[in-house]
Formats: C-alpha cells, structure tokens, sequence
C-alpha cells in the first residue's frame, strides 16, 4: 500500500444500503479514505432507544463514589486501575473539566461524563441488541472479515460546555492484533457538527505507519511506546459532520480527533471496535476480558 495520500476535499459519504452490505463503491472509497460516512444506517428511534437506557445506567452511576477521568490530553487514566479493568465491565468516566474547585460537579451528572465503557455490548441486553443487528453484521462481513469479534463498546457523551478535545491518534495504538485487524464503527446517536465537536480524519492515514503501541508492563501498569515521530499531516484533516443514525466506519489505523465541545449541544455517539479473531489478540493488550466473558461476533 502506497504512503501517498490522496486529495480529498471532502470524506466519502454515501446513503446506507438497505441490508447494510458495503457495495463495491462504497469498499473502494473505504480503501482509499480509510473512512467512510454511512447515513441514515439506524433510525432516529433506534437511536433513542440506546439514549434512554444509557441515561437508565448513568442513573445508577454515583459520581462521590468514583472520580476516574478519561482524557487524552492527560492521559491519567493510564495510571488508574478502574479505567485497566474496565475491559469486560461497564465503567463510568468524567471529564477532566468536570469538577470545581471545591471538587463538586460543575453540571449535572448527565452532562459530565467523558464516556462509558467498555462492555455494554456484552452485558446490557439494549446495547447488544443494538449492536448485533442483521444490518451491522451483513456491513461488517463485507470489509473482509473471517472470524469477526466485538472487543469493546464506547458511549461517547461530549457534554456540551465541557466536552473534551480528543487529540489526533489511532485506534490500533490501543486494539493491536497481529496483523493489525482493528476496525471502527461510529453511530452518531445526536446530530454532529463542527460546532459541538464532530470527529475529524486525515483521508488516506491509515496508509501511514503505526504512530504508537500502548501496552501493559509486567507490573500491569499502561504504557506508549512511540513507534514513529513524524507529526501528522493535521493540515489535510476532514471534518465527519453527521446527522443523527449515521454510521462512520473507519479503519484501525486512520487518524482522527475531534475538537472541544464548547457548544450547548451534547454529542452522544457509540462506538464498537471490532478484530478479527483469526489473528493474534497479544496478552499485553491494555483491553483484557475475564475468561467468563469471552469475545463474541454477530451470531
């Protein structure tokens, strides 16, 4: 694969097909772009659906009780034990910007947390059933999988106000598999826009190197190793902007962030990562699951 990016004015965007199997175009653009924007693939009821039960759990969350932060700029939840045993759990995490100078909560409990995470797909019936429709399963057959996996779930809150920056990375750097096999799949359950903070790729980075390989030590702490220290080419960076029910498959390797959300307008997404089984899931992962909760695909 040539480290040639290409030039896009635009990321490639298409209507989702009915029965959610990438067409040859839609392939092709994947290929190229290492991302491609899918609208209208879940209803905006759907969507609701997984809204309500997230804020279901999040009731039940007590933030006195846990005050694990989740950033990347920070990157302090490499240090914390709730957020490394969070693999085959589902974990509440703030925003940095969340408390006070009094350590109280500067808004509601709904509107300061970073995300929830990482197996809401496995252990809440809502979100696997959400995850594991017919739909989903035909789209992700059709990028080439063999034995494909749900490793992690993600519900992405960027509370308006506080919402983090999330600095340019890839996500393989986090879900490595030998071969790489890591690939994303980003509902927008709100609409987003650059206003609120929507994701943004640079089109045709996956073509580029591994920037980093985040690991655990022998002591089981987190750790990044830098593999490659050329900046990235931030300047090519495309914005993801998507209409409630769109779907933005992107590949292990594309990079991209997403601003702060200084808006006062929430940008609720979920995201499943899925690998593929028929290669090499390393035991220094940061992502471990229980033996009593292994990795399921869309059977």
């Amino acid at each position: 694969m040539s480290n040639e990016l290409p030039d896009l004015a635009a990321l490639p965007v298409f209507d989702a097909p009915e029965d959610g199997e990438l067409d040859n175009s839609m392939r092709r653009a994947f290929e190229i772009a290492g991302v491609v924007i899918l609208r209208g693939f879940c209803s905006a009821a759907e969507c609701g659906e997984l809204q309500a039960r997230a804020n279901e759990l999040v009731d039940s969350f007590d933030p006195a009780g846990v005050r694990s932060v989740f950033s990347t700029n920070s990157q302090q939840q490499l240090d914390d034990n709730y957020f490394i045993e969070s693999g085959d759990k589902i974990r509440f995490f703030l925003e940095a910007d969340a408390f006070d100078k009094s350590g109280q909560l500067r808004q509601p409990k709904r509107n300061s947390l970073n995300k929830m995470g990482h197996a809401m797909h496995d252990l809440d019936p809502v979100f696997d059933r959400f995850s594991r429709t017919p739909k989903l399963a035909a789209a992700v057959a059709s990028l080439g999988f063999e034995r494909p996996a749900i490793i992690q779930s993600m519900y992405i809150f960027k509370p308006p106000r506080i919402g983090g920056e999330v600095v340019c990375h890839q996500d393989s750097t986090y879900i490595y598999t030998e071969p790489e096999s890591c690939i994303g799949f980003w509902f927008a359950l709100e609409g987003a826009t650059l206003e609120n903070g929507c994701m943004q790729f640079i089109p045709g980075g996956h073509r580029l190197p591994l920037k980093a390989r985040n690991h655990r030590t022998a002591d089981g702490t987190l750790v990044t190793d830098v593999l490659d220290e050329e900046p990235w080419p931030e300047e090519r960076r495309l914005p993801a902007e998507a209409p409630i029910g769109t779907l933005v498959i992107f590949d292990g390797r594309a990079p991209h962030m997403s601003a702060a959300n200084l808006s006062e307008h929430s940008r609720h997404a979920y995201t499943l990562h899925v690998i593929d089984e028929a290669c090499h899931y390393p035991s220094d992962n940061w992502l471990q699951r229980s033996p009593d909760l292994p990795l399921r695909g869309f059977g």
